[in-house]
């Protein structure tokens, strides 16, 4: 049995937090011993099996009229102490600052560090700060897991020779749904996505604003909370001003999206950047012919192959959005054949098969450590 320590911000409803969350309940499962240590704790969380141990160190009440700085310091002594105290045989930082943290934490001692990239580089690995603390840290790191191949690229000369792309694990009630058949389907484009400024759902109701002068009798629906960046509230008005509350619908959070997105006959993703979206991993799995911006980090264009089981358009390109929408709606043998090819995501990015890379990962750092 090993001690496996995850460290991160908290488990609220996200991306990484449904990584650590899914990847610590199979490790639990197999019966490691398994620790996850958050800064903060949320109302609305994924849920982990009840034999983890989780830590908070984050501040303490007291410490919230310290200063900036010493808030940091803080925060990597607690960190320190977690793994003093426990004595995990890897702990594994997910997130920007969560890896910083990591690695001052514990770079220095017997506990190996293994990292995780999660978002494009760009825009939140480039400032003097972060280069000054990546040379700085990352030859620390036992390991690093990437995305995709652009963030790893992104690091050179750090991290080439010591890390592994993984994709991320696809929610297991996305898999084995069966589809609707065609002539079920309702004319409609769907997209799924919290309402936020870089997934840029203006451009997809501009796009689709030309299709429907083309189609009338389609209707784009967005899924999705808001993140309170005023999104939505930009939606609401190209809505309002286009006279388009008949055809264009925000439908807010739902849980029961593996059901309603195969109603419809395309889905469509917008983002000017991502790591590598769990929208798109997500509809491909439903059997959905998936149109995505080729934006960076390169997340879609490491899942989707262009025009064999989906399309990638140009990022901020709301001309050829539009003309992806038109031709699946007027090919329907290919968009039936991009979704079925698109299904076939699922046989390498289920939850078993990601956790065994993260497994085997994990013991070949820790057999490293051993040997050394």
């Amino acid at each position: 049995m090993s001690r496996i320590a995850f460290h991160l911000n908290c488990l609220a409803q996200g991306g990484a937090e449904r990584v650590v969350s899914s990847l610590a309940n199979q490790l639990c499962a197999m019966g490691e011993d398994v620790y996850i240590a958050t800064e903060w704790q949320e109302e609305n969380e994924f849920e982990i099996d009840k034999r983890i141990t989780r830590v908070h160190v984050g501040l303490h009440e007291d410490d919230e009229k310290k200063s900036r700085i010493a808030k940091f310091i803080l925060r990597v002594r607690y960190l320190k102490d977690f793994v003093n105290e426990y004595k995990p045989d890897i702990l594994i930082a997910f997130a920007r600052r969560a890896n910083y943290r990591a690695l001052m934490a514990a770079g220095n001692s017997s506990t190996p560090v293994l990292i995780s990239i999660r978002t494009d580089p760009v825009g939140h690995y480039d400032a003097l700060s972060d280069k000054i603390q990546i040379r700085w840290l990352f030859p620390k790191a036992a390991g690093c897991v990437f995305q995709t191949k652009g963030q790893k690229e992104f690091f050179y000369p750090y991290l080439q020779d010591n890390s592994r792309i993984i994709l991320n694990p696809i929610n297991p009630k996305y898999i084995g749904i069966a589809p609707v058949d065609e002539n079920k389907k309702e004319k409609a484009v769907v997209h799924h996505a919290r309402l936020v400024d870089f997934k840029n759902q203006p451009m997809l109701l501009k796009a689709f604003i030309k299709v429907h002068e083309r189609f009338p009798d389609y209707v784009l629906r967005l899924y999705g909370g808001d993140s309170k960046d005023g999104t939505k509230e930009i939606l609401e008005d190209i809505i309002s001003t286009n006279n388009a509350q008949n055809y264009i619908f925000l439908m807010g959070a739902s849980d029961d999206l593996e059901h309603e997105l195969p109603k419809g006959m395309i889905y469509a993703f917008s983002s000017d950047w991502e790591g590598l979206p769990n929208s798109v991993l997500e509809a491909m799995s439903l059997g959905m012919p998936v149109i995505s911006t080729d934006c960076p980090c390169g997340g879609p264009a490491t899942v989707i192959r262009n025009m064999e089981n989906g399309l990638l358009v140009p990022i901020k390109d709301e001309n050829a959005l539009a003309d992806a929408m038109i031709k699946l709606i007027t090919d329907r043998e290919l968009a039936i054949s991009l979704g079925n090819e698109a299904r076939h995501i699922s046989d390498i990015a289920n939850s078993a098969a990601v956790a065994q890379q993260w497994i085997s990962y994990i013991q070949f750092i820790l057999n490293n450590q051993r040997r050394h």
